[in-house]
Formats: structure tokens, C-alpha cells, sequence
């Protein structure tokens, strides 16, 4: 009973603001049920557009941190099981740096990098990761702040497989270390790569604060910015977010 009682309580919990929403997007007092809210969606100004960008900064996310964080958990599994604690705090300090901070840091060199390397080699590539159709700068402090999502993932994936000997036992048989880590390691991390992946992606679809405060306009930016005017549609985006 009791037990049926809970699940019910956390059912409602989470269903009833669902519902709330879906009903705010379709039901107008005085004028019945419409659902233009969402038959609207894709002709709406900066949508898709902004959805891309979102999606575009994602995949990049997602490839870099995977790149960075599984040769090193690998390596560190490996050879160096000792570090781990040292490893495991890098890794989750972001989660104790506010955004806020974050992004003062990034604005921070933003301003001092015309000042410093107007003359140099380097000044083109620092405009071109600010550039507004895709700024890099967003993708390198996602990859930041997904840090933690992604190495909690690799790990516990990473303690279920038994890495030193499926790697001794191909390297017995003549793989290389490439073919080893292609064929051997990722393969037994495919549920924690993919894991990783949607944490990734939840993280870069839903973040505002970053992207806001450094004058780009992805999807998040674009849903808060609509919410003045049309206030409906930004609901009815926000729940087929979270649907989806």
C-alpha cells in the first residue's frame, strides 16, 4: 500500500507540471483548444536556426570531451591507478565552480585577446572561435562543465569491464594499442559512451547562463527570449524538449 502510495505521489509530482504545460499551450479561456502553438513552431523566427546551433555545439561537445576524458581514463586505469583520486577531482570541479564564474572568466580573456594579439598569428583563430554562425569558445566550456557528467559515466563503465586483462589478452595476441582501444575497450563502454553522450547533450540543449551572458543565441537563448512575446510556444518548445 504504502509503497503504491509513494509511487503514486512521485508519478503526480512529475506529471501534473507536464500536463499544466500541455494544457497552458493548447487551451485559451474564452477561445477554446488551438494547437497552434506547436503547428507554428517551425515557422517561427530564429527556431531552426537555433535548434541547429544547439545540435551543432553537442556533436562538437560531445566528440571532445569523449576525446579527452576516455584516453585518459584508460591510460589512468592502465598505468597509473594511483592517480585516480587526483584525476576524479579534476574532473568533477566544475561542479563546484558557478556558470556566473565561468563565464567571467571566459569574457575575461575575450576582452583581453584584442588587446594583446591584434598583431600576432593568433589573432584570427581568437576571433574565429567567437565567430556567431559557430563559437567554439561555447563548445570548449561546455566540454567544462560536461566534464563531470562524462568521467562519472567512463567510470563506472570502466569499473564493470576488467580493462588490464582484455587488454593483456589482445596484446598476447599481436593487436595494436589503436586496435586494442578501437575494437577491444570501446565496445565494452558502449552503454557508458552513450551515457555520456546524452548527459552531454541534455547539458548543452538546456544551458543559458554561458551562452546568454556571451551574446550567442542558441536554443535555450532562443526559448527565453521568445517567452515575452509568445509565451505559449516557449512552453510548448520546453515540453517536446523534455519529451524528447
Amino acid at each position: 500500500m504504502w509503497r503504491g502510495l509513494v509511487l503514486g505521489l512521485g508519478g503526480a509530482y512529475f506529471l501534473v507540471p507536464l500536463i499544466a504545460s500541455f494544457v497552458f499551450t493548447v487551451h485559451t479561456p474564452g477561445q477554446g483548444v488551438s494547437f497552434a502553438a506547436y503547428t507554428e513552431l517551425l515557422g517561427a523566427e530564429g527556431f531552426l536556426s537555433s535548434l541547429t546551433l544547439s545540435l551543432g555545439l553537442a556533436a562538437a561537445t560531445i566528440a571532445l570531451s569523449l576525446l579527452l576524458a576516455v584516453p585518459a581514463l584508460v591510460a589512468v586505469r592502465l598505468g597509473a591507478p594511483r592517480l585516480r583520486p587526483v584525476i576524479e577531482v579534476l574532473c568533477t570541479l566544475p561542479l563546484v565552480v558557478p556558470p556566473i564564474a565561468l563565464v567571467t572568466g571566459i569574457s575575461t580573456v575575450l576582452r583581453w585577446g584584442p588587446d594583446h594579439l591584434s598583431r600576432t598569428p593568433l589573432y584570427q583563430t581568437f576571433l574565429a572561435v567567437q565567430n556567431e554562425d559557430f563559437p567554439v569558445v561555447l563548445v570548449l566550456a561546455y566540454t567544462v562543465m560536461a566534464l563531470p557528467f562524462v568521467y562519472r559515466s567512463l567510470d563506472a563503465g570502466l569499473r564493470a569491464v576488467d580493462v588490464p586483462t582484455l587488454v593483456e589478452a589482445a596484446r598476447n595476441c599481436g593487436a595494436s594499442r589503436t586496435y586494442v582501444m578501437v575494437r577491444v575497450i570501446l565496445p565494452n563502454l558502449r552503454s557508458s559512451l552513450a551515457g555520456a553522450a546524452f548527459l552531454t547533450l541534455a547539458l548543452v540543449l538546456g544551458e543559458f547562463t554561458v551562452a546568454s551572458l556571451l551574446g550567442f543565441r542558441p536554443f535555450a537563448v532562443w526559448i527565453v527570449s521568445i517567452s515575452g512575446a509568445q509565451a505559449r510556444m516557449s512552453v510548448a518548445v520546453s515540453l517536446l524538449s523534455l519529451l524528447v
